[in-house]
């Protein structure tokens, strides 16, 4: 090695700055290969192996198992990682010294040590779950681990922006980014199918995707050497008395791609002012999508009581409001006291307090026409200023991502719905006061304009065209995208093989939204025609196709529908606002009313031309988009290059990038929080008891219009209900809010869940909780010719080692005979056909008794004995059993949740009662197996009884009633 003098003394040794990266890759790199090849050579039976299975299930090993459980290739990866930590700490003090190169373009001196400290903290985490494995300290590990990818996530956003502005490095660095981010997602979700569902195989899967992780974080710091081409370490003999001078000569020499201050808006462009304006606007939008998606949710409380149309749904049409839009003075006056006007629109959240159902609907009325109103005035008002308006559609955007968070955290339900108060789980007066503030905010805020060029100079746009689309496009939104749960609802498939589950599918369905948002920049790509064709592929995909395949149709539609955002709604911005307004929600309203008629077709006129027609829906929709994206590219943009770094434009971009980071993490940190802690268990195992009811829940709506799931919760804890199927359960419509009741219930009582037939199936839904593992379930439509399709759960339980199988089952009305003739049938095949014991939990309307031809059909047609013979005082809902020893049975009141009360069963699973029943038996001979005589109360052992707290008047309005007691069985 050449020695050479410089003025600070002799140059003993020139060290590349790349060979940092590249030595702490190898070193990196070789501790996992090296760990992998012995581990499989040595030990593959057993580093694939975990608590749920082995091999052949189980096939490729996990990080874990692979580098901290056997001698030696745990031994030879902890080497090399203590061989790769000098290159580490070398190279985040490198990082700090480049970052502070590119000062201002890449933040500030404080942000650079911020970094530097958080990539230090990151590299000693990752020793502590190196060297600390879980089989010696579990929690040291966990803990090491969970800060390592704390860390993670400043590491990798603060490279990102600090880093030069070279384009290769920026791309390789995005990729990367993008692929750890992107498997965390599904590797959450394969880790819950193995953890909490128990199902073997998904432990390899999960596998894939943390080895995934490993090369992406490698991979992602080697890119270090591109940027580091730059630098040169030198070692200088500078004498015994040598001193350094200080000179920074090598250092000023170094060149940086990007570093002037042209460079686009960065962290350093945030103003506490700016960021506290971006976040009022972002909360009034969530009030905006809060109220728009109560609007709906509220109508539909009066037909679902009137059985048919009830006259309140003209308050859909209040949005039409919009047209006054187009009176200019009004239109000014609100662009001018938008504050004002939005804090008017407040009444929709303030009308929580109003207690009669129909006044409530009357003041959101308000409140959404309010809102709407001064949107759209806001919009209209900024649509010649690029930057104000990109700010105005990213904020609508981004409030519509806040209402998913929100909702996720809440179970499906938002907090400030008028449905919700504070007795159902509401922060009403919170989301108020909020509101009150944002308002006050707007009103004392001054913005400010713009020197850029106006956005359009010439436009050769239809208003119609897009008025169309922006109806279409806005039903897109309400329909499927306020609520994280819907996409993963609309791709369910029975057991084992359901899809995603809510935790982490709404994850993924927001982390997607913030994808879209993001590329949504990309305009002549999102409005590209192959654009369109892989969006409404997703769609497709999602609408034809169960589980994993539908769900990863939807994600795909999810960042396609997201990504057209900013595009349209600034089209619709830029027409005549009266006229556009007003066509816009007309077809936002008819679509609404098809996306309700193709369900509810047998209580709305001509509702047969739509019966289970949500692909005629979802044409449409797709149809008016189309058309919107033909008529935006038919607009002459003007290409904006002057002061781009300090625009408004990329100053709102770069809130928007924030936020959605910000929105995601919130989104990951709801998810955690929702992860089972512990297995469901039976209340009474010790007995062997199995307690099951029925309930017909009108859709999570009491009599008083409020959300009834925390009293429904309630009820089942405290009748210590093991299975219960709940009847009008699928909420996933615009008319019910876009609610998912089985995850608040799932996962507050601890119980599995099967959601049913999702919302493509057209019926008004039937759930399943059981505390028993459900091994597998299958979805059934039964026959429908002329009513309302039907819908049943046949599953297939884990009850205490023992398969039972169980109905769950709502029919058709009283007025289709022969629609309950063949669904009856239906049923009475599935529960003969079963060897395993059975339980029916049903909807089917009848009076019971011999001589009643349906419920012959299902009793007699199902081997199955009805719970209580004598029982004359029923009409729809029926409990019945086959190869389980029943012990009691109860009805119990509904307390005002709905009009329907809640029946019980308790059975016991017993090793000397016969479980399955001889084929070649006679229904005659079969039904006498059974016997109905009853004893006292004091002759059953105190953990089978019914809970005394609903004897009497009972507790919160249920009570034991028609018997006013339970019946218990010899």
């Amino acid at each position: 090695m050449a020695l050479a003098q410089d003025k600070k003394g002799l140059v003993l040794a020139r060290i590349p700055g790349t060979s940092v990266p590249l030595a702490h890759t190898v070193f990196g790199g070789s501790a996992f290969i090296l760990a992998f090849i012995i581990g499989c050579y040595a030990h593959y039976y057993k580093i694939v192996k975990n608590g749920v299975a082995g091999y052949p299930d189980e096939w490729f090993p996990s990080v874990s198992a692979t580098t901290g459980d056997w001698y030696p290739e745990r031994n030879i990866c902890q080497i090399f990682i203590a061989l790769a930590a000098g290159p580490r700490l070398i190279l985040c003090f490198l990082w700090y010294l480049l970052s502070t190169r590119n000062v201002p373009a890449a933040g500030s001196k404080g942000f650079a040590k911020f970094l530097f400290a958080n990539d230090v903290v990151r590299s000693v985490a990752c020793g502590g779950w190196v060297f600390v494995t879980s089989s010696d300290d579990h929690d040291i590990h966990d803990i090491a681990m969970i800060v390592y990818l704390l860390c993670t996530i400043p590491h990798v956003v603060g490279t990102i922006k600090t880093a030069p502005q070279n384009p290769k490095s920026m791309q390789y660095r995005k990729l990367f980014a993008y692929t750890f981010f992107g498997a965390l997602i599904p590797m959450v979700h394969f880790f819950i199918q193995h953890n909490v569902h128990r199902i073997p195989g998904a432990y390899t899967y999960y596998a894939f995707f943390e080895w995934s992780l490993i090369i992406s974080d490698l991979a992602f710091d080697a890119v270090c050497m591109i940027d580091f081409a730059a630098f040169e370490l030198r070692v200088v003999d500078v004498g015994v008395n040598g001193k350094h001078e200080g000179s920074t000569s090598a250092l000023n020499d170094l060149k940086t791609y990007g570093g002037s201050d042209s460079a686009i808006a960065s962290i350093s462009s945030i103003k506490p002012f700016e960021a506290v304006s971006f976040a009022s606007d972002v909360y009034l939008a969530f009030v905006f999508w809060s109220m728009l998606t109560s609007l709906p949710l509220m109508i539909w409380y009066f037909p679902l009581w009137h059985m048919g149309i009830s006259g309140y749904e003209a308050f859909l049409f209040s949005n039409l409001s919009a047209v006054l839009l187009g009176i200019n003075f009004l239109r000014r006056g609100i662009e001018r006291s938008k504050g004002f006007v939005h804090l008017l629109s407040l009444v929709g959240v303030l009308s929580y307090k109003i207690h009669d159902p129909a006044q409530r609907l009357m003041a959101v009325a308000a409140g959404v026409s309010l809102s709407l109103l001064t949107w759209g005035a806001t919009l209209f008002g900024q649509r010649h200023q690029n930057g104000r308006a990109e700010r105005g559609v990213l904020t609508l955007a981004l409030g519509l991502i806040l209402h998913n968070v929100v909702k996720q955290a809440w179970w499906a339900n938002n907090p400030i719905w008028p449905i919700m108060n504070e007795n159902t789980g509401g922060q009403n007066m919170i989301g108020l006061v909020l509101g009150v503030l944002a308002s006050v905010q707007v009103m004392l805020r001054k913005d400010p304009g713009e020197d850029e060029p106006q956005t359009i100079q010439k436009t050769g746009e239809s208003w119609l065209l897009a008025a169309i689309s922006a109806g279409g496009y806005l039903f897109c939104l309400h329909s499927m995208f306020t609520d994280s749960t819907t996409i993963s609802r609309w791709s369910l498939g029975g057991y084992p093989n359901t899809g995603p589950q809510p935790v982490p599918g709404g994850l993924m369905v927001i982390a997607a939204m913030a994808v879209g948002l993001t590329v949504s920049s990309k305009r002549r790509w999102v409005t590209s025609l192959i654009w369109w064709i892989i969006g409404t592929a997703g769609l497709a995909v999602l609408h034809f196709f169960e589980g994993d395949v539908g769900f990863a149709g939807g994600i795909v539609f999810t960042v396609y529908a997201l990504s057209l955002f900013p595009t349209l709604f600034r089209s619709l911005s830029r027409q005549p606002p009266g006229r556009t307004f007003l066509v816009t929600m007309l077809v936002y309203n008819i679509l609404a009313l098809a996306h309700v008629w193709v369900v509810a077709y047998a209580f709305v006129p001509v509702g047969v031309w739509m019966r289970e027609r949500t692909d005629y829906v979802l044409i449409a929709m797709q149809t008016c988009i189309l058309l919107g994206i033909f008529n935006s590219n038919s607009a002459a943009w003007t290409v904006v290059t002057e002061a781009r770094s300090r625009s408004a434009f990329s100053v709102a971009r770069l809130y928007s990038k924030l936020s959605l980071v910000g929105l995601v993490l919130a989104s990951l940190t709801v998810c955690y929080n929702r992860l089972p802690k512990s297995i469901p268990q039976p209340y009474h195992a010790d007995h062997k008891l199995i307690t099951a009811g029925i309930w017909t829940i009108h859709f999570a709506i009491d009599n008083d219009m409020y959300s009834s799931e925390i009293r429904m919760r309630d009820a089942i804890r405290d009748l210590e209900l093991d299975v219960i199927g709940l009847l009008e359960s699928d909420l996933q419509r615009m008319i019910m809010g876009n609610r998912d009741l089985t995850q608040f219930l799932s996962e507050d009582l601890n119980m599995y869940a099967d959601y049913g037939p999702g919302p493509t199936k057209h019926t008004w839904g039937c759930t399943m909780l059981s505390k028993f593992p459900i091994k597998r379930s299958t979805h059934h439509l039964l026959p429908s010719p002329n009513g309302e399709l039907a819908c049943a759960i046949h599953a297939t339980l884990d009850v205490y080692g023992k398969e039972v199988d169980v109905i769950v089952s709502h029919n058709g009305q009283e007025e289709d005979l022969l629609d309950r003739q063949l669904q009856t049938t239906e049923l009475g095949r599935i529960m003969r056909e079963s060897d395993n014991p059975f339980l029916f939990l049903g909807y089917v309307v009848t009076q019971p008794g011999k001589g009643q031809e349906i419920y012959e059909m299902l009793m007699d047609g199902g081997h199955v004995h009805d719970i209580e013979v004598s029982d004359w005082d029923r009409w729809c809902q029926y409990l019945a059993f086959r190869g389980v020893k029943r012990t009691g049975y109860a009805r119990v009141s509904h307390g005002g949740i709905t009009d329907t009360e809640i029946q019980v069963g308790k059975y016991q699973l017993l090793e000397d009662h016969p479980t399955s029943w001889d084929r070649s038996q006679s229904i005659e001979d079969f039904k006498k197996e059974e016997t109905y005589a009853q004893i006292s109360e004091h002759q059953v052992p105190e953990g089978m009884r019914f809970p005394s707290m609903f004897q009497g008047a009972g507790i919160r309005k249920h009570r034991f009633h028609v018997f006013d007691r339970p019946y218990y069985y010899v």
